[in-house]
């Protein structure tokens, strides 16, 4: 028979790893109460009051806004208009979704009506033949300088809408919690 040997720990040693266990834990429950403070702490049942899906439908009105007159052109810049008004009623149709229409955006949205039925008057004037003493359009024909006004009115109108829509959609409901609890 052999005789088994049985190791004994010096009684510091065991000391020493429950205390390192202790450390870890510690940095441990430090860790996970700085991330809960960093996140902050929210009512995740409770919906978003900055409206993603409008953000994105706003961020698409912008940049077609930005890009459809890109060129000097009024008449191409006027087909351009004529794409936007999607997604300006689909926003519109958004903001009302969520019950945030106010004063500023249906004034915006009847700003825009306006302008785009004084551009489309414009537009069916400019395309209209020439009269007989001037065959050859100019830049300077009083038709395409009213559709180029008309088309820059529309566009104001459309900014003056976005940000009404912008405006709506950044401001918290009344009662909305703003901050971390």
């Amino acid at each position: 028979m052999t005789a088994s040997r049985t190791t004994r720990r010096h009684p510091r040693t065991r000391t020493r790893t429950g205390r390192a266990a202790a450390v870890r834990a510690l940095a441990l429950a430090v860790c996970l109460a700085v991330t809960a403070l960093t996140t902050g702490c929210r009512d995740d049942t409770a919906p978003a009051w900055d409206y993603p899906r409008l953000a994105a439908t706003l961020n698409a009105l912008s940049t077609a806004l930005a890009q459809g007159c890109a060129t000097p052109d009024p008449a191409h810049c006027a087909d351009r208009l004529d794409r936007l008004d999607t997604l300006a009623r689909r926003a519109f149709t958004e903001v009302l979704d969520h019950r945030l229409l106010d004063q500023a955006c249906l004034d915006a949205e009847s700003d825009v009506r306006r302008a785009r039925t004084l551009r489309l008057a414009a537009t069916t004037t400019a395309r209209s033949p020439a009269p007989a003493r001037s065959p050859d359009p100019s830049p300077q024909d009083p038709r395409r300088l009213a559709l180029a006004r008309a088309v820059a009115a529309e566009q104001a109108a459309y900014r003056r809408l976005l940000a009404a829509l912008q405006k709506v959609r950044t401001t918290p409901p009344p009662g909305a919690a703003t901050g971390p609890a």
